[in-house]
């Protein structure tokens, strides 16, 4: 008997978590178990967890997105369930959306995805889906090589076993599209979105253009740091993802001088800090010890961290290196 399990990864976010549990209860086709994984709240969502009886409560630290997803589906993949249907906590799916995407499903393996619609509106699509803006504009059953996950994605157990769970070490922002393009051009899985089994989500923003702040904005490097791996899911071949990822690189530099309105030079040089670690295959930081890192680094005037290594080479150049045993004092930079 094929089961189907719903997965939502929540973080600090009760009332609309509630909202969401609500929206799956009340589905025309209702799944066989309903599976949160507690990312680390600290608000009210634990203690009203605990007290839902038909829930699955997976408690962790946070692990951020990608960290609670690579949870959620491995314990649905190793406790039997055929079907994983993964949502974010801030999005709900209308009250027909899971019994209509299991309606067109085909017989081969192949990634389902709902229509993400802006839960404000109830019409336009949130994310890019081929050169529709609205749902109204659809007229077919089916959106052909598009997903959006993790809003709405219906995931097969033979698609786990063949491609593998998402990398919970990109912690934040592309382990999703990561997945999607391992999926679908690795391994070429087929994706398509179910035109009226909707999930509503709220309005993307895109955050590199707004304000952030170089001491504070740790998931800014997320953002620069797993895109890499993005491109390499994407593009098979490793200068082509290289390429496509110097590219983005400077594009997002470009946006800075574009968007930010303060410390765009210190926002350049925040750049090559994610830049150089996805370079170097380092994905061990958290926000943590981003954050550590940031009020440590950023607490020296633009000056000092711009021209040190000139003064470091100068130096160098007339002041003689200090050796064991000549009895001179080593010059303090």
């Amino acid at each position: 008997m094929q089961k189907i399990i719903a997965v939502i990864v929540s973080h600090n976010r009760q009332a609309l978590l509630v909202e969401c549990i609500d929206a799956l209860r009340n589905q025309t086709q209702k799944p066989d178990a309903i599976l949160v994984v507690n990312n680390g709240s600290s608000d009210y969502t634990t203690v009203w967890l605990d007290k839902q009886s038909d829930i699955i409560q997976l408690y962790q630290d946070n692990l951020g997105s990608a960290g609670g997803y690579h949870a959620g589906i491995s314990w649905a993949y190793k406790n039997g369930y055929t079907w994983i249907w993964c949502m974010d906590d801030d999005g709900h799916p209308k009250n027909d959306a899971l019994e209509i995407l299991m309606n067109n499903r085909g017989f081969g393996i192949e990634l389902l995805n709902c229509s993400v619609i802006n839960k404000t509106d109830k019409k336009t699509f949130v994310s890019k889906t081929k050169n529709y803006k609205s749902i109204d504009e659809v007229k077919g059953k089916l959106i052909e090589g598009v997903g959006h996950p993790f809003n709405g994605t219906m995931i097969h157990r033979s698609i786990i076993e063949k491609v593998g769970l998402p990398q919970s070490n990109l912690f934040y922002w592309g382990e999703e599209r990561e997945y999607f393009y391992r999926i679908v051009n690795k391994y070429k899985i087929p994706a398509k979105t179910i035109t009226h089994s909707i999930q509503y989500h709220p309005e993307l923003s895109h955050a590199h253009k707004k304000e952030w702040d170089y001491k504070t904005s740790w998931k800014m490097y997320f953002y620069v740091r797993n895109r890499y791996k993005v491109m390499q899911s994407r593009y098979s071949n490793k200068f082509l993802a290289t390429l496509h990822y110097a590219y983005f690189t400077l594009a997002f530099i470009k946006s800075i001088f574009i968007f930010q309105q303060k410390d765009k030079i210190r926002k350049v040089f925040f750049t090559f800090w994610p830049v150089i670690d996805s370079l170097k295959n380092n994905f061990n930081d958290t926000p943590e010890t981003i954050q550590d890192r940031m009020n440590k680094q950023y607490k020296k005037p633009i000056s000092s961290f711009v021209f040190y290594p000139f003064k470091k080479a100068i130096v160098s150049m007339f002041v003689p290196r200090y050796s064991e045993g000549s009895g001179t004092t080593a010059v303090e930079l």
